[in-house]
């Protein structure tokens, strides 16, 4: 941060915060409570939207999928319209740590996948669609979301080189970490024992794959 005076320091500090705080906001902990339930005790214990799909429907999973987006959104135009784009990459990269790692939830977050496109869907709309195509593109020839989501995180750390540069190790370090919490399923899928999303499963495969549940 060389050439940035003390007030501008202490500026990015404070959205940098900020940001972090808005990504411990947690849909699915918030619905699964309501319900009586523990999301970190039921299911595969994320708190993602893949599990809060699986453990309280369709609704939930899409509340948790949509707010877990605008938490990325929201934290990102804060830092720009406060303080311009470097504000910006910085709240992207907290907001992202925030959910992964929320402190209001002892550090038990998700994997932050939805969470990174909304950050860099703000950053840089281009280079989210585009993210999001190579995932989908994964997603739907591996059946995989886990593979998709590993490929996307190495895919706009990549693109941010180019479409994004100041961006580039902001992104690095949220792919890197991506790739960290998706560690069991990269061994799984080294095995071949990483489950099919359960969209793609038949209604008799459900059931028998109960105990390899895979997760966002």
């Amino acid at each position: 941060m060389g050439g940035l005076g003390t007030t501008e320091i202490i500026l990015l500090g404070v959205l940098g915060l900020v940001a972090y705080f808005i990504g411990n906001i947690s849909p699915s902990t918030i619905m699964a409570k309501r319900q009586g339930l523990d999301i970190k005790k039921e299911g595969s214990g994320n708190a993602g939207t893949t599990n809060a799909l699986r453990v309280m429907g369709k609704k939930a999973g899409a509340i948790t999928c949509i707010v877990d987006i605008l938490k990325g959104v929201v934290a990102v135009l804060i830092g720009l319209l406060v303080g311009g784009p470097l504000a910006a990459y910085l709240c992207a990269l907290c907001v992202f740590l925030g959910h992964v790692w929320p402190i209001v939830y002892k550090f038990q977050g998700g994997k932050g996948v939805a969470t990174a496109f909304g950050a860099v869907l703000a950053v840089n709309p281009l280079l989210a669609l585009i993210s999001l195509v190579i995932v989908a593109i994964v997603v739907f020839t591996s059946k995989r979301m886990s593979l998709g989501s590993i490929v996307g995180a190495v895919a706009f750390a990549v693109l941010a080189a180019f479409m994004e540069p100041g961006f580039f190790v902001f992104a690095c370090v949220m792919a890197i970490i991506m790739i960290i919490k998706h560690r069991t399923n990269i061994v799984r899928l080294i095995h071949g024992e990483e489950p099919i999303m359960g969209i793609f499963k038949k209604k008799d495969q459900t059931e028998a794959d109960e105990g390899g549940q895979e997760d966002e």
